[in-house]
């Protein structure tokens, strides 16, 4: 599986070269700005992008404009984002497109080293891999919105396990339920949200998550 790596910090850069490849991934190429980045995804068309979002030379979005724009040349790219600090906005923009191969990570979730591969396997697979406290301060956003305040405490905490990229087996084991009890509030979440049931995991969680953005 072909990387390219987008990180500015020399020392974690080269931390997550080296864990990448540990894991078998080939890294075609690992930069440390924008315009490299661009770059280096239009020349070598990489399997997933691990980015961070604040790359030079402004030193704000960079990371994550590039990846929007690289996106937009080629949809459903694998893109995820790694950042410092929950940023809502920049979830949101990862996400409108709802195309699906998307992560965001806060970046000690990389110190995990199982828990960062799985989820960069995940993306590049066409999932999801949604840190816990980007999926919770969306979610926080959104409580008063008058679809979701109809969700049960338990379907909202299915809910929220679902946009992390979870698996209804996945939750059950979390939950310590039975499969069939997650499926059925699977079920509930969707027809109060007025969304289609999907037997595809990775596309209901897009579609949660892209409804939740709406209007925002």
């Amino acid at each position: 599986m072909r990387v390219v790596l987008a990180e500015d910090l020399f020392l974690l850069r080269d931390g997550l070269v080296r864990l990448l490849e540990a894991y078998d991934f080939e890294i075609a190429a690992a930069v440390e700005s924008g315009p490299e980045l661009t770059r280096a995804l239009a020349e070598h068309r990489p399997d997933v992008a691990v980015v961070d979002v604040r790359l030079p030379p402004t030193h704000t979005d960079e990371g994550l404009q590039c990846a929007l724009r690289a996106r937009q040349d080629r949809p459903g790219l694998p893109v995820l984002v790694l950042s410092q600090h929950v940023e809502q906005l920049y979830a949101r923009e990862l996400l409108a497109d709802g195309s699906g191969g998307v992560g965001y990570l806060l970046k000690d979730r990389v110190f995990d080293a199982e828990q960062f591969v799985d989820a960069v396997r995940r993306v590049a697979a066409g999932g999801t891999a949604m840190d816990p406290q980007v999926i919770q301060q969306l979610l926080a956003r959104t409580a008063d919105d008058r679809p979701l305040g109809r969700l049960t405490p338990r379907e909202r905490e299915v809910l929220e396990l679902m946009a992390q990229g979870r698996t209804n087996a996945a939750i059950a084991t979390k939950l310590v339920v039975t499969e069939r009890a997650i499926a059925k509030h699977t079920a509930n979440i969707f027809a109060k949200l007025g969304l289609e049931v999907s037997d595809d995991d990775n596309r209901r969680v897009l579609a949660v998550l892209a409804y939740l953005d709406q209007d925002r």
